[in-house]
């Protein structure tokens, strides 16, 4: 199993859970961030990181966002992300803090 970041993460791009993670299993695109399953040892330490919450276990990934678990084995295709930076907040990102 892996952890896999959900279409929830479009246009956020927090990376708090980039710093918790043992393995540098985090792939940075344009928008969005993604595990790598091959790289990914299921420590649990991203999910609680993520104020989004775009992260679960990839048995528990929602009906709805099940098309990510493919999308993040493409991870390789990016470059790995060592250390978190300013949040995206793009336009399709919901901000925990809003509201």
């Amino acid at each position: 199993m892996t952890y896999i970041v959900t279409g929830i993460c479009v246009d956020c791009k927090y990376t708090s859970c980039v710093d918790v993670c043992p393995v540098e299993a985090f792939h940075e695109t344009p928008d969005r961030l993604y595990i790598n399953p091959d790289t990914c040892i299921d420590c649990n330490a991203c999910v609680d990181e993520c104020p989004v919450t775009a992260i679960f276990d990839e048995d528990d990934v929602p009906d709805d966002q099940e098309e990510w678990i493919e999308k993040n084995k493409e991870a390789e295709n990016f470059p790995v992300i060592l250390a978190s930076t300013d949040a995206l907040l793009g336009p399709k990102c919901v901000d925990p803090n809003a509201g």
